[in-house]
């Protein structure tokens, strides 16, 4: 991806909706691009089915609170619509489609922003713990994923690529592209040589970058090769990163995502906001 022109963000009721409509705002101002903000969260009676069993007034009480988080999640949109910025459009899905209906709309956009699921915070109900990785499965396109802890003012500025020879390596750092333009300094965490073998060995990909008018010099970090994301996320520590570019990987088979250790143990635990692509 060479130009960041169309952003999709999924907002639900959850307080860190905010974050993410916050940061989705500032890049989409930095680039010119288009923003659109899509709630996507299933009713709850499709997670707690027992409440049809428990009776109407238990039914009644769960579609309140649908209805209730609803609301909290066009606050944050209008909250943030009214700070400088440029326009946003809101688009709200079929409750009995969230996931499909997102990935539908994810397939427009150059980057979506996502979160980290926070299975402690009751708000966030309706977004399955599979989310992010099934978008990311289902639609191609590469996501921005913000931890659901942390403020994240600045993205980009100092940058760890997760690289490999790879497809998904390599589509991750594509995407990245607009955002490593702006980069201050680029890291590069691989399984390659020490020294000057290692700077050889990644000659094509800086060679890449530079060509992709990537100006920021570029440091290489060895990755041990066992416990490869809790290694990336003590690099990125280390470096203070302040984003993430890696591949995910993994394969999906009828809703059901299998993620390969180092994506899972990323999405698990990430510290920073990560731009993934499978």
């Amino acid at each position: 991806m060479t130009a960041l022109r169309s952003i999709v963000v999924h907002v639900d009721g959850s307080p860190r909706c905010a974050a993410r409509l916050t940061l989705a705002r500032k890049l989409a101002a930095a680039h010119g691009a288009v923003l659109e903000a899509v709630l996507a969260a299933a009713p709850s009676l499709a997670e707690l089915p027992m409440a049809y069993s428990a009776g109407s007034e238990a039914a009644t009480v769960m579609l309140e609170l649908d209805a209730d988080r609803r609301r909290r999640a066009r606050l944050h949109f209008a909250r943030e619509a009214e700070r400088p910025g440029p326009p946003m459009h809101w688009l709200e899905l079929d409750q009995e489609l969230t996931r499909h209906g997102f990935v539908q709309r994810a397939l427009y956009a150059d980057l979506l922003v996502l979160g980290q699921h926070d299975a402690t915070d009751p708000l966030a109900w309706g977004v399955a713990s599979d989310f992010v990785p099934s978008v990311l499965a289902d639609s191609g396109r590469p996501a921005l994923v913000l931890p659901y802890t942390g403020h994240f003012a600045e993205v980009g500025r100092n940058v760890l690529i997760a690289w490999k020879p790879s497809r998904e390596a390599m589509h991750a750092v594509s995407a990245a592209l607009p955002l490593l333009r702006e980069a201050r300094q680029v890291h590069v965490a691989c399984n390659a040589p020490a020294g000057e073998a290692g700077r050889i060995a990644l000659g094509p990909l800086e060679a890449y970058l530079q060509r992709h008018g990537v100006t920021a010099s570029v440091a290489v970090h060895g990755v041990a090769v066992e416990q490869v994301g809790e290694s990336l996320l003590s690099t990125a520590a280390d470096v203070e990163a302040d984003l993430l570019v890696m591949g995910c990987y993994g394969h999906s088979r009828t809703r059901e995502w299998l993620l390969g250790g180092a994506s899972r143990s990323v999405l698990q635990a990430m510290t920073l906001p990560v731009l993934m692509a499978h």
